[in-house]
């Protein structure tokens, strides 16, 4: 079903400018409010989604991907997020395990089954587990120091990013090896 419709003040205005009595007076009335009309559909809701959906993956993405460059503060921000969720996962994780079933996962049979693994994979999980946990302490020392005002410029930001790159790879590996 098509229908027209005038949209817009276009009409109201040219109704007013159009009485009989402006246009005998002034014919370039007439031409200032020039008729616009729109030709609408009506679809069912099924079809008006599918055009939704159909307008929506045609989207460009946030722009914040495409025109910015990356720089050391996003990327920390985002590891922060990331550490601190994981950090968290498995905290919960292993508190609700031991709320479900507290003979399997209680201190002994933890140590049990991490002393049987073989050294390489033992290895590789203090790493999985030092790096995010390095990471997210030092990261929230740096937090710490922006809220008492240190480390705000641009320069003490990339600073003290570096700093806890680097205490994070110096706090693994020490932490690898207790």
């Amino acid at each position: 079903m098509h229908s027209t419709r005038a949209v817009g003040l276009a009409p109201a205005f040219r109704q007013a400018a159009l009485r009989p009595r402006n246009v005998a007076r002034n014919a370039a009335l007439r031409n200032l409010f020039v008729k616009r009309s729109i030709q609408t559909e009506s679809f069912t809701p099924s079809a008006e989604q599918q055009i939704l959906n159909q307008q929506r993956l045609s989207r460009p993405l946030s722009p914040v991907l495409s025109i910015y460059q990356p720089q050391l503060t996003w990327y920390g921000s985002i590891a922060n997020r990331f550490t601190g969720a994981g950090l968290s996962f498995l905290l919960y994780g292993h508190a609700l395990a031991y709320l479900v079933a507290p003979t399997v996962f209680d201190s002994t049979h933890i140590i049990e089954l991490v002393g049987s693994l073989p050294e390489v994979v033992k290895y590789a999980g203090k790493i999985i587990l030092a790096a995010p946990f390095a990471y997210h302490s030092l990261n929230g020392l740096r937090h710490l120091g922006w809220d008492i005002g240190r480390f705000l410029t641009l320069k003490g930001a990339y600073a003290s990013g570096y700093a806890v790159l680097a205490g994070t790879a110096v706090s693994t590996i020490a932490l690898l090896f207790v």
